[in-house]
Order: structure tokens, then C-alpha cells, then sequence
């Protein structure tokens, strides 16, 4: 589970959803399970050189699952902009709900070096590179 200044992106998303009257019915979010989707090598996927996950934008994650583990049931969809110093997730979106506005979630930012350690010690703990 993505964790922004130690708060799991599902509680921060969930909160800015209810706050933005985004109450219809929906799935909950949920930690990325690699194992479930063919993600591609996790450090390069979280960098979003994996390519597209569900539109044309280079750059585009699904930065959280569904609560089930599937990544197409219920997922929230971030861009990640990379350089040698910062990492950017922002322009969230769901997919499931494309009239959603995510205009004031994020962006979040994170220390290159930080986000590099994060997601190789990620990798390995789930036996993945």
C-alpha cells in the first residue's frame, strides 16, 4: 500500500472522494498486488515506463488496486512525471468513473532516492525486480 507522509493513498483518496461528494456506489481501493497484474519490472513501472495502463499517456500507473486485489475492478489511476531528483504522481483519476474530478488531489512528491529504495525494497520483499 502506497503511504504519503506515512497515510495509506487508499484512507487519502477515500477521504477526498466522500469530501467531493463522490458517494455512489463504489468498490474500496486497495494495495498494488504485482502478482495479479502483469505490471512489468516494478521499479521501471512505478517510474510509468511501462507504458499505458489504460489510456494513451505515457506515464500512467494504477497507484492502487481494488480492495479485491484485481487491478482493473476497482482502480485509481495517478501519471508519474521522473526526474534524477523528484518523483511527481498527479492527474488522478478512476476509471470506472470517468466524470470524476481529481482536480486538487495531489500532487504528491517525493524525494527520487527515497522513492527508488521504497519500490526496490518493495520488489523484494514480493521476490520481483
Amino acid at each position: 500500500m502506497p503511504c504519503i507522509d506515512r497515510l495509506r493513498l487508499a484512507d487519502l483518496v477515500a477521504d477526498f472522494e466522500r469530501e467531493n461528494g463522490h458517494n455512489d456506489p463504489a468498490g474500496g481501493y486497495g494495495g498494488i498486488v504485482p502478482w495479479h497484474f502483469n505490471l512489468g519490472p516494478l521499479p521501471s513501472y512505478f517510474l510509468g515506463k511501462e507504458g499505458p495502463i489504460e489510456g494513451e499517456e505515457k506515464g500512467e500507473i494504477y497507484a492502487l488496486f481494488c480492495e479485491c486485489g484485481d487491478a482493473g475492478c476497482w482502480p485509481l489511476i495517478a501519471h508519474v512525471q521522473a526526474d534524477n531528483e523528484v518523483v511527481i504522481w498527479d492527474r488522478f483519476a478512476q476509471p470506472h468513473r470517468p466524470k470524476r474530478d481529481y482536480t486538487g488531489f495531489g500532487p504528491f512528491m517525493f524525494a527520487r532516492s527515497q522513492y527508488d529504495a521504497t519500490v526496490a525494497a518493495a520488489a523484494l520483499a514480493e521476490g520481483i525486480s
